[in-house]
């Protein structure tokens, strides 16, 4: 079914200054190329300027600095991708979620789940853990014994949720991701691997996203913690006894070794990788593909990834790094002979 919204309602709905129709109504989203007479778009990357300039729009959600230079409606915003967020929800809202247990689930009789829950098929529930209102576990997951999941989360589908875990409030879990699993705890007696017992959790604050098949280890003695409004995308690895601060977002293909503390604020760049026991402060960015070996106490932007280049710039660049070595003996010599007395 297609809903109507009144872009003064919209506007009131962000906090946003409207410049236009207050009675344009509003059918869908689209982007600024492809939009049509009743969707919103928006404009937050100063890179689309020419498709705001030939928009078809209903309405544009941006910034005042760009407002002049379209005729459409407006909604004028400080953080105009923040506001088409809102909008995005108000327009297409949480599917409503049909409570009760799926007749092939299987759920201990020792669990508590909420009357308000919807547990989907083949799901299996171990022996006591709590289910809160609203939770929606879907098709093929697996939750182990005394795992504890607050109201509102959702696992989309075939998540698996390791013995005690600890997930707060509207917790977003997506399909394949594993939750709890071993750490990689081994030691190495004379010629062979003895497996070292993981005995610690994983805890969640409220409000985190965790992104297909991503992976969050389990602790090895203490857990493995992600502070409120963690979000992790797709493929990251985060190891045993990792710990992320409050509101830090990690992109896909991520990976962070045992025992390293991020902190607050933070965001990590996909294709990274991030040694162990190191501790990372707030308010920090790590840009793609970059390899953290060691803690970083300052805020700020740090990077060692190499961006690409044409083929032949690149073949001739390699050449030259192999050359550094010589290159630098032979400067050391200059520099000697030239401190040498006449």
């Amino acid at each position: 079914m297609t809903h109507s919204f009144r872009l003064h309602d919209i506007a009131e709905h962000i906090g946003a200054e409207l410049r236009g129709d207050p009675e344009a109504e509003i059918t869908g989203l689209a982007t600024l190329s492809r939009a049509g007479p009743g969707d919103i778009s928006f404009l937050a990357n100063p890179a689309y300027l020419e498709d705001l300039d030939q928009t078809e729009a209903g309405a544009v959600i941006l910034s005042k600095q760009h407002a002049d230079r379209t005729g459409t409606n407006c909604l004028i915003i400080q953080q105009p991708y923040v506001g088409w967020a809102r909008v995005a929800s108000l327009v297409h809202p949480r599917p409503r979620i049909k409570p009760g247990i799926h007749a092939s689930a299987v759920v201990d009789s020792s669990s508590t789940v909420a009357e308000s829950a919807s547990i989907g098929a083949q799901v299996s529930i171990g022996p006591g853990c709590r289910i809160g209102e609203h939770v929606v576990i879907g098709p093929g997951s697996v939750i182990e014994d005394d795992v504890d999941i607050g109201s509102d989360s959702r696992l989309i589908a075939r998540v698996f949720i390791g013995r005690g875990t600890r997930m707060g409030q509207r917790v977003i879990v997506h399909p394949g991701a594993i939750i709890g699993a071993d750490g990689f705890g081994l030691a190495f007696d004379r010629d062979h691997w003895i497996k070292v017992p993981q005995i610690g959790a994983v805890e969640i604050g409220d409000d985190c996203e965790i992104g297909a098949n991503t992976t969050i280890d389990r602790g090895a003695i203490e857990n493995t913690v992600l502070e409120e409004d963690v979000r992790l995308d797709n493929q990251v690895q985060i190891a045993h006894n990792v710990r992320i601060g409050a509101h830090t977002a990690i992109a896909g293909c991520v990976g962070v070794a045992g025992s390293t503390s991020i902190g607050r604020y933070c965001m990590i760049a996909g294709a990274s990788g991030i040694g162990g026991h190191l501790r990372i402060c707030d308010k920090v960015v790590i840009t793609a593909m970059s390899t953290v070996l060691d803690s970083i106490d300052e805020p700020g932007q740090y990077g060692s990834g190499i961006p690409s280049r044409p083929h032949g710039s690149w073949k001739r660049t390699l050449v030259r790094l192999g050359q550094l070595d010589d290159w630098a003996r032979r400067l050391a010599r200059l520099e000697k002979n030239k401190q040498k007395p006449e």
